[in-house]
């Protein structure tokens, strides 16, 4: 069952039914698979990564991801770590608000750029 819509006009509220108080901000809510969409796609920014998966907790205002990477051989593994991990903190933060305390990083594959090649004798 659907409940009609009713327009709200200005001025005082009807008998018998009180308005919402429109001063107090509302809340909003940002799931953890949300997050970790956001922070894969940010984590896809930063050169040498090839592919991602994150995952994310949130609990108030405050998310922990977890990033497993896969980076372009031979590319510097620390390094890179590193830059996705202050990319991640910085990104996440601007497109959710949220403020992230914890970014575990682990590289999965290092795949080389182009296909060996093949020799026939």
């Amino acid at each position: 069952m659907t409940t009609p819509l009713v327009a709200v006009q200005p001025g005082p509220a009807p008998p018998g039914l009180t308005r919402p108080d429109v001063t107090q901000p509302g809340l909003t809510t940002v799931a953890d698979r949300a997050v970790g969409r956001i922070a894969g796609r940010a984590a896809m920014e930063v050169p040498d990564v090839l592919d991602c998966a994150v995952t994310a907790r949130v609990t108030g205002g405050v998310t922990t991801l977890d990033a497993r990477l896969d980076l372009r051989y031979p590319a510097p593994v620390a390094s890179t770590a590193a830059r996705v991990r202050a990319h991640l903190v910085a990104r996440v933060a601007a497109l959710t608000g949220l403020r992230v305390s914890v970014v575990n990083v682990s590289v999965g594959v290092l795949r080389a750029d182009t296909a060996p090649v093949r020799r026939v004798l």
